[in-house]
């Protein structure tokens, strides 16, 4: 079995954005890769982002239902979160000087067991708070 992967929202948006490409390409290859290995991860915060922009903010934006049908087919890769997961997203804002959005994927992804974040949006070859960001898109 191989290591648990924690998707940021830039690379599901990817996958279903046929506009966007080799990288739609490289993302949807991704995806099956984590379905196929069952381990793939990602959080209600991916989930939620994912299904406002691709239905209103990418040049040929998903219907509704095609939206709504991806986050139901997504939600079992879904890491369950509490009130409680936001005090680590704070340290993980403070100590590496991210944002809260990403600092809270971050404390998502290690909550989830995740030994990397695939994210376009962080540093890739970063680690922060001992999670590996790795950019799937970069050269």
């Amino acid at each position: 079995m191989s290591a648990k992967t924690f998707v940021d929202t830039n690379v599901l948006i990817y996958a279903h954005d046929v506009d966007a490409r080799e990288k739609h390409e490289t993302a949807k290859s991704l995806l099956r890769e984590l379905w196929s290995e069952r381990s793939g991860l990602l959080s209600m915060q991916v989930l939620q982002e994912f299904y406002v922009n691709v239905t209103r903010k990418i040049p040929r934006p998903l219907s509704k239902q095609s939206a709504r049908l991806v986050v139901n087919s997504y939600a079992i890769w879904c890491v369950e979160a509490a009130p409680a997961d936001i005090s680590p997203a704070f340290q993980i804002e403070d100590e590496s000087r991210i944002g809260f959005w990403d600092a809270l994927i971050v404390a998502s992804a290690l909550k989830s067991g995740a030994n990397r974040i695939l994210s376009e949006d962080l540093n890739a070859r970063q680690t922060i708070a001992g999670m590996r960001i790795e950019n799937p898109f970069a050269r």
